[in-house]
C-alpha cells in the first residue's frame, strides 16, 4: 500500500502567526487539497489576502477556500451554526470554494454556551482570561455531560428542540451555580426571549445541514492532499500554556496525529509558523512585553482592539521559548505510528528593519531581516521551510526560492 502523506500548519506562539497565509499558499499549490480544521472553532481568525485583492478572515471555513480547497471540520472542531451561514455568504461573494464536510462527532455550540461564557468573563472584571465570548470552552464543558451533549450528528434528530430546552432549564442554572454566579446578567437577558432564541437556532442548524455533508474523519484517506490547519498556537495549548489563560483544545500535533491514524495517513510534514516577533491578543502572561519594538513596524488590520480581547500586545521573539514549545509538541506525537517531519516558517519579515531584536533566554541580539529566517529556524532546531515578506501567498518565499535569490 502506498504511503499517505499530509501537510500541517501549526502556530508556534499565541496565535496570529500567519497560519492562514501559509494554509492558503499550500492549498494554492495543490490541485486536490482539502483543508482539515483540527482544533478550535469559530473564535479562530485566520487572514488570507489573494493576489487579486480579495481578503477574508476565516472562522468556520478552512483558509484554503479562496485557493479552491474544500473544508473538512474534524471531530476536534467545535461547530457554530449561528455564524456559519454569514461567513458562507461572504465567501460566496468572493468566489471561494464552499464545499464543507464535518465529522458527526464535532461538538456544536449553542446560544446558551455563549451566554454563560460572556457572563463568566464579565464577572471577572479586570481579571479576565482573554475569552472571545463565543462559547467555545463552554460548549466543550457541556458536552462532558452526555445528557446535554449536542454534536453535529445530532442536528437532524427530532429531539433537538427538547435537548435545547433541557439545556436552558437544567444545564444553564447548574453551570452558573458551579461557576459561583447567581444568574445571567441583565445586560444579556434584557434582549433575550428564550423561545425566540431556540427557534432561531433551530433554523441555523437546518441551514447548516443544508450546506455541510456528514463525513467521518476516517474517510479523509479517500481524498487527495490533506492539509491540517491548526488554530491558536502552542503557547495557548490546554496542556502546555499558562493556565487559565489558554484555549480549551490541543493546538498542535496531538489532534492531527489522531485524525491521521483514523484516516490511514502515514506521515505529516509539520510546518510550524512564527512571526519574527511575538503577539498576544487577550489576557495572560507575555514575557518581555513592550509598548513598541525597535525595528518593528507592525501592521495588522485583522486584530483591531475590541471589548473582549483588548489591544494586540507585543514582545520580541525569544528563541528559547519557541524551541521549548515546538520540542514539547513533537514529543507529544513521538509515540504515535505517524511519522512527523517538522520545519519552520517565519512571517512578517517585511515589518522588520535592520537591528530588530531576537532573544535566546538572555539579552537581545540585533538581527538583519534578510538573515532572520535562518537564525530563527536554527534557534528552534528546525530546517527553514520559508519566509513571508508580505500579507499574501505571493509574498511567501519557500527555501528553494530563497536560495536562488541569494
Amino acid at each position: 500500500m502506498a504511503t499517505r502523506q499530509a501537510q500541517a500548519v501549526i502556530g508556534a506562539g499565541y496565535g496570529d502567526e500567519g497560519k492562514g497565509l501559509l494554509t492558503d499558499r499550500l492549498a494554492c499549490g495543490t490541485a486536490d487539497a482539502v483543508v482539515v480544521r483540527s482544533n478550535g472553532g469559530a473564535q479562530a481568525g485566520h487572514t488570507v489576502a489573494t493576489p487579486d485583492g480579495r481578503r477574508h478572515v476565516f472562522h468556520h471555513f478552512g483558509s484554503g477556500a479562496l485557493a479552491g480547497a474544500p473544508t473538512h471540520l474534524s471531530a476536534f472542531f467545535v461547530a457554530h451554526p449561528m455564524f456559519f451561514q454569514g461567513e458562507r455568504q461572504a465567501l460566496k461573494a468572493l468566489g471561494a470554494e464552499l464545499a464543507v464536510s464535518a465529522d458527526p462527532r464535532a461538538i456544536v455550540t449553542t446560544p446558551f454556551d455563549m451566554m454563560i461564557n460572556q457572563a463568566l468573563e464579565l464577572s471577572r472584571g479586570t481579571g479576565r482570561h482573554g475569552s472571545c465570548g463565543l462559547g467555545f470552552g463552554e460548549a466543550i464543558e457541556r458536552c462532558l455531560r452526555p445528557d446535554h451533549a449536542i454534536r453535529t450528528g445530532d442536528l437532524s434528530k427530532p429531539h433537538l428542540a427538547g435537548c435545547l430546552w433541557c439545556i436552558w432549564t437544567d444545564w444553564v442554572p447548574q453551570r452558573l451555580r458551579g461557576l459561583g454566579l447567581d444568574r445571567l446578567p441583565d445586560d444579556i437577558m434584557r434582549h433575550v426571549d428564550i423561545e425566540t432564541v431556540i427557534g432561531r437556532f433551530l433554523r441555523d442548524c437546518e441551514a447548516y445541514l443544508d450546506h455541510v455533508t456528514l463525513r467521518p474523519d476516517s474517510r479523509l484517506g479517500e481524498t487527495g492532499q490533506v492539509i491540517f490547519e491548526g488554530a491558536q498556537g502552542l503557547l495557548l495549548d490546554q496542556d502546555y500554556g499558562a493556565f487559565p489563560h489558554v484555549t480549551r483544545s490541543n493546538t498542535g500535533l496531538r489532534n492531527m496525529v489522531s485524525i491521521a491514524r483514523e484516516a490511514g495517513i502515514d506521515s505529516i510534514d509539520a510546518h510550524y509558523v512564527t512571526r519574527c516577533y511575538v503577539t498576544r491578543h487577550g489576557a495572560g502572561p507575555l514575557a518581555h512585553e513592550a509598548a513598541g519594538l525597535a525595528g518593528i513596524d507592525m501592521v495588522d488590520p485583522t486584530n483591531a482592539p475590541n471589548a473582549w480581547q483588548g489591544t494586540l500586545r507585543l514582545a520580541p521573539l525569544d528563541l528559547a521559548v519557541l524551541r521549548s514549545a515546538i520540542a514539547h509538541d513533537l514529543q507529544a506525537a513521538a509515540s504515535s505510528a505517524v511519522a512527523v517531519a517538522p520545519d519552520l516558517s517565519v512571517t512578517c519579515l517585511d515589518q522588520a528593519s535592520c537591528g530588530f531584536a531576537l532573544l535566546d533566554g538572555g539579552g537581545p541580539t540585533s538581527v538583519d531581516p534578510q538573515d532572520a529566517g535562518r537564525r530563527i529556524a536554527g534557534g528552534a532546531n528546525l530546517p527553514l521551510f520559508g519566509e513571508s515578506w508580505g500579507a499574501g501567498r505571493t509574498h511567501f518565499r519557500p527555501v528553494g526560492e530563497l536560495a536562488r535569490a541569494g
